[in-house]
């Protein structure tokens, strides 16, 4: 029994996924309004920072562990 409840629960989270996605929907927009064109910008700006600070990080975390094995 506690088996099926389980399986309920996890069915009706995976159904509701949007709501906890943080990418804004720009279809609600016309597409060749300003809003739509704003959208869409602030939409490439987020990941292309994202895709910059995970790059970032990733080499810095990469030259730590260089630096770290020929200090040793």
């Amino acid at each position: 029994m506690k088996n099926v409840i389980f399986i309920v629960i996890l069915f009706s989270l995976s159904f509701y996924t949007q709501s906890f996605s943080n990418e804004t929907d720009c279809n609600e927009f016309k597409k060749l309004s300003v809003n739509y064109m704003k959208c869409k910008a602030n939409s490439v700006k987020k990941k292309a920072i994202s895709k910059t600070k995970n790059f970032v990080d990733d080499t810095k975390s990469f030259q730590k562990k260089e630096w770290s094995k020929d200090k040793n």
